[in-house]
């Protein structure tokens, strides 16, 4: 009877589709190729955990092509990957589309 636990526990999980979720960097490798002090690269630490936070409860808001294009373009980037470059052009993908729709139904 315990043969078929495995089976039923994997059926009742739902399907999370690893390109919807947000992407994982190493924060630690990425600070540490600032150039700076160490007081720089604690910063650097602190913005990249923050955005990384708030990207973890903001992430299934943005549209999926809009989360593709922009991990797409700074992952582009030197090779660096930074959570505050990839907030940022979400945030600029979703405030231009909002502009685009209040002119369109203003006209």
């Amino acid at each position: 009877m315990l043969i078929h636990l495995p089976i039923v526990i994997l059926t009742s999980l739902h399907a999370i589709p690893v390109a919807g979720a947000l992407p994982k960097f190493d924060i630690a490798r990425e600070c540490g190729f600032e150039s700076g002090t160490k007081e720089e690269q604690e910063r650097c630490m602190t913005d990249e955990t923050q955005a990384r936070d708030r990207l973890q409860t903001e992430w299934t808001q943005f549209p999926r092509s809009a989360r593709a294009q922009c991990n797409q373009d700074t992952s582009a980037s030197d090779g660096i990957f930074s959570y505050v470059e990839l907030q940022t052009c979400l945030e600029m993908e979703r405030d231009v589309k909002q502009e685009r729709d209040v002119s369109q139904t203003s006209k």
